[in-house]
C-alpha cells in the first residue's frame, strides 16, 4: 500500500550544496549524466556481488543493465537499472544527507574561493555525483526498490531544501531517477538533454567502458550504445588518454584529470591486471580517521569490492584504480585478503610500481608532475617511512625537502648528497613548526657560518621518521639540534678549564631545568642555546604526545654556552670574582629563559621571567 508522502529537510551541507548545483560555476555540465551511470554501474556491481553471496536473495539478475529514457515532449531524462536498489533509510542517508568526509571543510573552502578555476577544482576534490542533477533539472524523482524487498519508495525534491519521501507499492527491482528538465530557452542548444543523438555522445565520451550494458530505443529496437570493453583489458595502444581520465572520473569520483596513469600486467603462476592513478589533487579527507582507502577488486571482471585496503598500504591511501585478479575466488572476504598470500604479492609489486612510477616524474621533462604530486600528497608519503621498512629507501628516493640551500626550491636527498662537503659525514636537519622559526634558530649559527646545507623539516610527520630511519646511501641523518656535532670547534682546551667552575655552579643551580650546562660548538652569534641528548624526543614530538594524551615523563635538556658571547665571558668573570649570589643566579636563569625562547620554547613561569628581565634592565639605566 502507499503511504502517505512525508516532507524532510536536506541537511544543512547538502542545501548548500543543492544550491551550489542549482546556480552550478562548473561548465561541463553533461557530466551530470556520467555520475548518474557510475552510480548505476555501482547498484549491478552491488547486486551481482550480493546475489553471489546470499543464495537467498530474492532477486532478478538474469539481464542487469542500465536503460537511458528521453522524453522530448515532457522534457524529462530517465536513467534506470535494475541493480541492488535502495531502503527507505537508504535514501534518507544517501540522498538526504551528505555522509561524505570534508563537507564542512569543502563548503568553507568554497566559499573563501573567489576564482571560478579554483572553485572547480574544489568541486572535482568533493566528487557530488548525484547532486550534480540539479545543474540541468529543476525537479527530480527518485523511484527505486532494494533487491529481496517488497517495498519501493519515492523520492522527489526540486532542490530548494526540502524532499518528499514515501513508500510505494509495486516498483520494479532497482533505482530509476527522473530528471524534470530544466526549460529549454534556459540552457543553450548544446545541452539538449532530450535529444538521444547527445546522450549517446556523452555516453560514448564519459562511460563507454562501463562493464554493464546501457541501452536506449531507437523506434522500435533497442540498441546498446557503450562497448562494454573493460579499459584494464585492452592493450594499451587501443586505449586513448580522454579514455583513461574518464575512467579514473568514474572509479575516483572525480571531475579532474588524474596526474599520472600505471598500467601493470602480471602473467605466470597468478594472474592479474592493474590500472592506477595518481590524483592531482589530494582530497578533502586525506588526513581525517573516517576517510576510505583502498582500489577497487575485481576477480575475472566480477567487481568484489570498492576501497580494498589489502592492495595499497595507509600512506598510498590516495591512490585509485582497479585491480583484477584472474586466480582469487569470487567468494573472498576482507579478513582473508588480508591473510592472502596472492594479495600480498600483487600488493608488493603494486607498491613497487607506483614508487618507481613517481620516481620518473623526478625527471626533469616532468617535474611539474612531481612538483604538483609532492605538494599534495607528500606529507601521506612520508607516514611509509614509520611504516613500510622494505620500502624505505624507495621512499627515500622520492621524498624532497625543503633546506638552507635554496628557500625556493626542494631538494631530493640524493642531490643534497651530492652537494654535501668534503669530509661531511652526516645529513644534518632541523625540525620545527615553520621555516621562519627554523631560519632564526641560534642552532644553524655555525652550520650556516662553515657551508652546510642543512634540511629544513616542518611537517608533524618528520619528528617522527627522523628518528627511525638511520640515513641514506651510508649517511646518518643529525639533528643540529641533539648530542653533540663536531665541526671543528674554535672551542680550547684552555677555555673549557677556565669555564668548568661556572658550567659544574650552573648546571646545579639550573638543575631542575637542565640535565647539563656545557660549551658549545654550534653557535656564532647567540649567547645560549638549548639541545637535546641524541635519543631524546624533541619538545614538538612531546608537545604531540601529550596533546593525544601520553603522559611522557619530565625530558631535560641540556643548555649550550657561547664562550666566545660577552654575555657568557662576563657571566664567566662575574662568577670568577664574586662567586655565587642571587644575581648571579638571576641572570643563569633569564640566559635559560632566553635560549628557551629562541627555540619557540614556552616558559614555565612567564611572569617571574619578565620581572626578572625588568629588574636587570633598570639597573643598566
Amino acid at each position: 500500500m502507499t503511504t502517505s508522502a512525508e516532507t524532510l529537510e536536506f541537511q544543512s551541507e547538502a542545501r548548500q550544496l543543492l544550491q551550489l548545483m542549482i546556480h552550478s560555476i562548473y561548465s561541463n555540465k553533461d557530466t551530470f549524466l556520467r555520475e548518474l551511470v557510475s552510480n548505476a554501474s555501482d547498484a549491478l556491481d552491488k547486486l551481482r556481488l550480493e546475489a553471489f553471496r546470499d543464495k537467498e536473495l530474492q532477486a532478478d539478475t538474469d539481464d542487469l543493465h542500465i536503460e537511458i529514457a528521453t522524453d522530448p515532449e515532457n522534457r524529462t531524462l530517465t536513467v534506470r537499472d535494475n541493480g541492488i536498489g535502495m531502503s527507505r533509510d537508504d535514501v534518507v542517508a544517501l540522498i538526504g544527507t551528505i555522509a561524505k568526509s570534508g563537507t564542512a571543510e569543502f563548503l568553507k573552502k568554497l566559499k573563501e574561493t573567489k576564482d571560478s578555476a579554483a572553485s572547480q577544482d574544489l568541486i572535482g576534490q568533493f566528487g557530488i555525483g548525484f547532486y550534480a542533477s540539479f545543474m540541468v533539472a529543476d525537479k527530480v524523482t527518485l523511484l527505486t526498490r532494494r533487491a529481496g524487498s517488497d517495498e519501493g519508495v519515492r523520492w522527489e525534491s526540486e532542490g530548494e531544501g526540502t524532499y518528499t519521501i514515501e513508500t510505494v507499492p509495486d516498483l520494479p527491482q532497482g533505482t530509476s531517477v527522473v530528471l524534470h528538465l530544466k526549460p529549454e530557452d534556459a540552457e543553450d542548444q548544446l545541452f539538449d538533454y532530450t535529444s538521444a543523438t547527445k546522450i549517446k555522445q556523452i555516453v560514448k565520451k564519459y562511460s563507454d567502458f562501463i562493464t554493464w550494458p546501457i541501452r536506449m530505443t531507437e523506434g522500435e529496437e533497442v540498441v546498446t550504445v557503450n562497448s562494454m570493453k573493460a579499459l584494464w583489458a585492452r592493450p594499451s595502444s587501443d586505449v586513448t588518454e580522454d579514455e583513461y581520465n574518464e575512467f579514473y572520473k568514474h572509479v575516483a569520483h572525480d571531475w579532474n584529470d588524474p596526474l599520472e596513469t600505471i598500467r601493470l600486467q602480471a602473467e605466470g603462476t597468478f594472474e592479474y591486471q592493474a590500472l592506477l592513478f595518481l590524483p592531482g589533487h589530494a582530497p578533502l579527507d586525506l588526513f581525517m580517521r573516517e576517510r576510505k582507502r583502498g582500489v577497487q577488486l575485481y576477480v575475472k571482471r566480477v567487481f568484489i569490492m570498492d576501497d580494498c585496503e589489502a592492495l595499497m598500504p595507509e600512506y598510498l591511501r590516495f591512490v585509485k584504480g582497479v585491480v583484477d585478479a584472474q586466480d582469487l575466488s569470487l567468494n573472498v572476504s576482507r579478513e582473508i585478503l588480508q591473510q592472502d598470500r596472492q594479495i600480498q604479492l600483487i600488493r608488493r609489486r603494486l607498491v613497487k610500481k607506483v614508487l618507481s612510477t613517481v620516481k620518473t616524474l623526478m625527471a626533469d621533462e616532468n617535474r611539474y608532475k612531481y612538483d604538483t604530486f609532492w605538494k599534495e600528497f607528500g606529507r601521506a608519503v612520508k607516514e611509509g617511512l614509520l611504516d613500510d621498512h622494505e620500502n624505505r629507501t624507495a621512499i627515500l628516493d622520492i621524498c624532497s625537502f625543503a633546506s638552507t640551500n635554496d628557500p625556493e626550491k626542494l631538494t631530493s636527498l640524493r642531490e643534497y648528497v651530492e652537494r654535501m662537503k668534503d669530509g661531511q659525514e652526516h645529513i644534518y636537519y632541523l625540525t620545527g613548526e615553520s621555516r621562519q622559526s627554523i631560519e632564526n634558530s641560534p642552532h644553524l649559527e655555525a652550520f650556516q657560518a662553515k657551508g652546510y646545507e642543512v634540511l629544513v623539516l616542518t611537517d608533524p610527520i618528520d619528528e617522527m621518521w627522523v628518528d627511525a630511519v638511520s640515513g641514506y646511501e651510508e649517511k646518518q641523518f643529525q639533528s643540529v639540534a641533539k648530542g653533540e656535532v663536531e665541526l671543528d670547534s674554535d672551542t680550547t682546551d684552555e677555555q673549557k678549564e677556565e669555564f668548568s667552575g661556572l658550567l659544574t655552579w650552573l648546571t646545579t643551580t639550573l638543575s631542575d631545568q637542565v640535565k647539563e650546562v656545557r660549551l658549545s660548538s654550534r653557535l656564532t652569534t647567540s649567547p645560549a642555546c638549548i639541545v637535546g641528548d641524541t635519543n631524546d624526543v624533541t619538545p614538538t614530538l612531546e608537545k604531540m604526545y601529550r596533546a593525544m594524551g601520553q603522559e611522557l615523563p619530565q625530558i631535560k635538556r641540556i643548555l649550550e654556552l657561547n664562550p666566545g658571547h660577552p654575555l657568557v665571558s662576563g657571566l664567566r668573570s662575574s662568577f670568577t670574582e664574586k662567586g655565587e649570589s642571587e644575581g648571579l643566579a638571576e641572570t643563569a636563569e633569564l640566559l635559560y629563559g632566553m635560549a628557551l625562547l629562541a627555540e619557540g620554547g614556552e616558559l614555565a613561569d612567564p611572569a617571574r621571567f619578565t620581572k626578572l628581565l625588568a629588574t636587570h634592565l633598570q639597573k643598566t639605566l
